[in-house]
């Protein structure tokens, strides 16, 4: 890493006070290298080091740092340096910031605000934890219709700059109502006196404040954005997205639905950072869950043990069964996870779905069973393998079904389908393989269930 490289030199610099030198030389670094090497100070160097840096250059690398950082580095600072540091970040950082915190250290840090900084933050606090409001910001270019080109140039010179991008220029009427986005391009080599009306082409994409944020990334994504407007039930402009924020959600959702996956409640902060605790509370509870759903196929076993006693050949295939099952399911559902996710497959898409997989789950079955049946009448006989080979034909498609379906139902009753994680349907499929075994088993060699 760059800050290690460079972290003797900044201890020379601070040893021997030589606090000219040492500004010269943070600026030079590059903001992530800077939040890193904040980390590997103590306090008091930490301190020194962060007020060296010039206004612009430490509100990001403020906003590189996670939020339990942010707060003890806020602690340390006087009122004045505190506010003056909040009023510097960005609208989008600052609420981010401030929605992690407990309620009297947010309240303690709005007091620092000033009154139009407090109310555009407490404006973005008020919407849904999950929505594009609170992931916008309201630092962007918007003009007239009935403006000049050279108004509208005027106009983007002198707002450009607190701007979070000037690539979109955002058309609004007399209402602030948005009517069109633009490229800054178009207003460069447009004639000076024509009007912006006259380069409008109406056609934009948008998305409202209360929509979830995973919106907005499909959106960005879908049609190669750098910034996605945010507007209000009546089409009001509130803010926009920009894509480095985009990406942000992105990591934290797929960060997400990697843990649900595995079975794991969603951490709120890095693995690293968490405690022993936390990481237990956060995986007991998959873990007993999944152990109660596991009695289930204890008792299949228990209610067919004639029929294991009569053929006992049959042991030596349940974990084969149950396995190859349980993985079917479970790749199936990994596939319709991220499929539903990505907005790749629609909701009203479920019976298109669950046909194509019936037609996989045949063909896997098949293949499967072939071999399962080759490798049952070698160990057990004609019949074993009979059973053995229709068993992991009927499993493999049933548990592929399972699969596809149980992430359609979850988004129905509006549960994130991420739920749907190998472990739930390895367990599922057992319990439903063994029942499909020991029929299929019950029935061909005709002995009781």
């Amino acid at each position: 890493m760059f800050h290690r490289l460079i972290n003797p030199e900044i201890q020379s610099l601070i040893e021997q006070k030589r606090w000219t030198a040492l500004k010269e030389v943070l600026q030079a670094i590059p903001v992530p290298d800077l939040a890193d090497l904040l980390l590997n100070l103590d306090k008091k160097e930490r301190s020194i080091l962060f007020r060296l840096l010039p206004k612009p250059l430490s509100s990001e690398v403020f906003s590189y740092l996670d939020s339990g950082h942010k707060d003890s580095l806020l602690k340390e600072m006087t009122n004045g340096e505190a506010h003056h540091l909040l009023a510097d970040l960005s609208p989008d950082d600052r609420t981010q910031f401030f929605e992690e915190l407990p309620g009297q250290a947010t309240q303690r840090l709005l007091n620092l605000l000033s009154p139009e900084d407090r109310k555009e933050t407490l404006i973005l606090l008020g919407y849904p934890e999950e929505s594009v409001g609170r992931l916008m910001t309201p630092d962007y270019v918007a003009i007239q219709p009935e403006w000049t080109i050279e108004q509208a140039l005027e106009h983007i010179r002198k707002k450009g700059k607190d701007s979070e991008t000037i690539n979109v220029i955002y058309v609004v009427d007399s209402s602030w109502r948005l009517v069109d986005d633009l490229e800054l391009r178009r207003f460069i080599i447009a004639n000076p006196s024509d009007t912006v009306e006259q380069i409008m082409d109406h056609s934009f994409v948008s998305i409202a404040a209360y929509d979830d944020r995973e919106k907005a990334v499909q959106l960005i994504q879908h049609y190669d954005l750098d910034a996605l407007p945010v507007v209000d039930s009546e089409g009001i402009l509130v803010g926009i997205v920009t894509v480095d924020d985009v990406m942000d959600v992105a990591q934290e959702e797929a960060t997400e639905d990697f843990q649900k996956v595995a079975a794991v409640v969603p951490l709120k902060t890095s693995y690293s950072e968490s405690s022993l605790w936390t990481l237990y509370r956060k995986r007991i509870g998959w873990l007993i869950a999944l152990v109660l759903v596991n009695l289930a196929s204890s008792g299949v076993i228990a209610v067919y043990e004639e029929v294991l006693v009569s053929a006992i050949a049959l042991v030596f295939f349940i974990p084969l069964l149950i396995d190859s099952g349980g993985n079917t399911g479970a790749q199936s559902a990994t596939l319709m996870v991220r499929a539903i996710a990505t907005g790749d497959v629609q909701l009203g898409q479920w019976m298109w779905a669950v046909g194509r997989e019936m037609i996989l789950g045949t063909l896997l079955g098949l293949t499967v069973g072939l071999a399962t049946w080759l490798l049952g009448l070698f160990r057990g006989g004609f019949e074993i393998g009979i059973v053995v080979g229709l068993a992991m034909l009927s499993i493999v498609v049933v548990a592929n079904l399972i699969g596809v379906v149980l992430p359609f139902l979850l988004t129905r009753l509006r549960l994130d389908p991420a739920v749907a994680s190998s472990p739930l349907i390895t367990s599922i499929a057992d319990v439903v393989g063994l029942m499909i075994y020991f029929s299929i088993a019950t029935r061909l060699l005709g002995v009781p269930g």
